[in-house]
């Protein structure tokens, strides 16, 4: 006999309220929208960002719906000093970590175009420094035995596009990582997500404002907004159910 589906009241059976949330890179496009997102839903946030004028534009905006307690901190991520000061600062002020949510990342294009310097710096971003916040992450969460992290990717891992190789082998790195460590880090009941869009309107597009809008308005780019929708529907799934991937792409970028 078929039962008919009950649905839960909402569509966020785990709310994100009152958890201790960081996030890596949230001063501007894609990290920016998600610390909006989990802020205005009442969780604590600790995030960080490169450049002090925009962590000031992004504080101004989310102090207005935030629910939660927010800090915002000014970092680079390509320096073991800092990863271990962001750390800290989660520690002092949220008393620990339920969520991690890995994204300051920077674009580069291919191993010709760049010294051996600037290339060590986009892998130390995108790549080891992804590795070290999960790192301090695991530590605090399996003493709980609970915990979610959230790893943004890229489509450029499947594209692979001859015009950035560098910048694919660290989503490619990222996209490797995230599917071990979710097989190391299950048993201590911590969940992990790997999250890939295709293009979005942040930075990382070399495009002027205009163009970029002109490409939302077409299908051919995502918002930040809609990274930051996947990401709360990854955390809000009840404990026995595992958001391991999603691929988001425009409807319109034919990859």
């Amino acid at each position: 006999m078929n039962k008919t589906m009950e649905l839960p009241d909402n569509f966020m059976p785990q709310p994100v309220a009152g958890k201790k949330v960081l996030v890596t890179g949230g001063t501007t496009g894609i990290g920016r929208a998600i610390v909006l997102l989990l802020a205005s839903q009442g969780a604590d946030v600790v995030f960080f960002g490169h450049e002090q004028h925009h962590l000031n534009d992004a504080l101004v905006d989310i102090y207005k719906i935030a629910k939660g307690k927010v800090f915002g901190y000014v970092a680079d991520v390509s320096d073991e000093k800092d990863i271990h000061y962001i750390l800290q600062q989660a520690d002092e002020k949220l008393g620990g970590l339920d969520i991690l949510i890995n994204n300051a990342a920077i674009g580069f294009s291919n191993v010709t175009d760049g010294s051996y310097k600037d290339i060590q710096k986009v892998v130390n971003i995108n790549l080891l420094a992804y590795m070290a916040f999960c790192a301090g992450a695991i530590e605090r969460m399996q003493v709980k035995g609970s915990g979610h992290i959230v790893n943004i990717g890229s489509m450029s891992a499947e594209v692979r596009e001859a015009t950035g190789s560098v910048y694919v082998a660290t989503k490619s790195g990222i996209q490797g990582f995230s599917v071990a460590m979710r097989k190391q880090v299950n048993p201590m009941g911590i969940k992990v997500s790997l999250i890939e869009p295709g293009a979005v309107d942040t930075d990382l597009q070399q495009k002027p404002t205009p163009a970029k809008l002109e490409d939302i308005e077409s299908g051919e780019m995502l918002m930040a907004d809609d990274i930051a929708s996947a990401v709360l529907y990854c955390l809000c799934q009840p404990s026995r159910c595992d958001v391991v991937e999603i691929k988001i792409k425009p409807h319109n970028q034919l990859i």
